[in-house]
């Protein structure tokens, strides 16, 4: 009853395995890729749920809660991966394609973006746009 729970999604860092770093070594490797177009949702710099993080830990306030926690804008994952081919320079081709044409073993739902202005009015956490934290990572992913 005590506790802080923040939910988030789509994280990507310059560390372990994510969709950001996927992509960069495959637009390296092929001179093309498909992508799926018709799920949306918000990109979530993993350094920027740390910053969130530590910012609610070193509040006075302390309120009990569910949160939500991701950059601030909507994107499907074609459009991700077009701002990251643009962002490294690649001249891989990417295509957008159906969720259908792509198939897991997870389902994914098709929008899955988060309200963010609990922990905004709570908290008064910053939400950076993801353009500006994909732009970042992408920096000190080529040093």
């Amino acid at each position: 009853p005590e506790s802080v729970i923040i939910r988030t999604s789509w994280v990507y860092s310059i560390y372990g395995s994510n969709f950001v770093k996927t992509m960069v070594r495959l637009m390296r490797e092929k001179p093309a890729l498909n992508v799926v177009s018709d799920q949306w949702g918000s990109p979530t710099h993993a350094a920027d749920l740390a910053a969130a993080i530590l910012h609610i830990i070193e509040n006075a306030q302390w309120t009990p809660g569910i949160y939500h926690f991701s950059n601030e804008g909507i994107i499907n994952w074609y459009q991700f991966a077009e701002a990251i081919r643009s962002g490294i320079g690649s001249a891989c081709t990417v295509a957008p394609i159906a969720t259908e044409q792509y198939p897991t073993p997870a389902a994914r739902p098709k929008y899955s973006v988060l309200s963010k202005e609990k922990i905004r009015q709570t908290y008064g956490v910053m939400l950076l746009p993801w353009q500006q934290s994909l732009d970042e990572c992408l920096k000190k992913l080529s040093t």
